[in-house]
């Protein structure tokens, strides 16, 4: 009788237990996180994204009948602007980068023992998906294409995303170009050089 009776004690303390974490909301939040999808590169160049760190910033000014509609206490239609436009900010060259993707110190002339090269491109705006990509060409002779590296990403507001451009041996000396392209339309490029050894 003693066993049953603690049994059954347990049992509706349990129950108990969950009617309260019920009643107060308590429930765990379960996220799925998305990999990133895999870009199809050479084995050699690789490309990462990371969002800019958050930043307050003020909110916009309202100017002219949406002002004077705030303050009678009518409404008025207001047009947003449109800055949610997923577009290339800034690209820059270096040799290191940093835990944010950025370039640690930018430079557009190299050394042509340095193996590994990279552009860092920074975006502002949204997109749910856009294939951001660099070609990197050789502008010396005949203009030679070197690669091209392709990130698919998504962003609710400004990222950093860095293609890396690696080659085991010397660098042939010259004029280099790398060309960023948003869904496959160029957007923006940068020239960079490799002085001789």
């Amino acid at each position: 009788m003693k066993i049953q009776t603690r049994s059954l004690a347990l049992h509706g303390m349990a129950v108990a237990g969950l009617l309260l974490l019920a009643a107060c909301g308590k429930h765990e939040n379960e996220t799925a996180t998305t990999p990133p999808a895999a870009s199809t590169v050479p084995a050699p160049a690789v490309a990462h994204t990371a969002p800019a760190p958050a930043a307050s910033a003020p909110l916009p000014a309202t100017t002219g009948t949406a002002a004077a509609a705030a303050a009678s206490g009518t409404s008025a239609a207001v047009t947003p602007a449109t800055t949610d436009v997923f577009k290339v900010d800034q690209v820059q060259m270096g040799e290191a980068v940093t835990a944010g993707y950025k370039i640690a110190k930018p430079m557009t002339s190299f050394d042509a023992s340095q193996n590994t090269i990279y552009a860092s491109v920074a975006t502002t705006g949204t997109t749910t998906g856009a294939t951001l990509s660099a070609h990197f060409s050789y502008l010396e002779g005949k203009g030679q294409d070197v690669t091209t590296i392709s990130q698919t990403i998504a962003t609710d507001g400004p990222a950093t995303t860095t293609f890396k451009l690696r080659n085991p041996n010397d660098w042939p000396a010259g004029k280099y170009k790398v060309e960023i392209a948003i869904d496959g339309k160029p957007v923006t490029s940068e020239t960079f050089e490799v002085k001789a050894a």
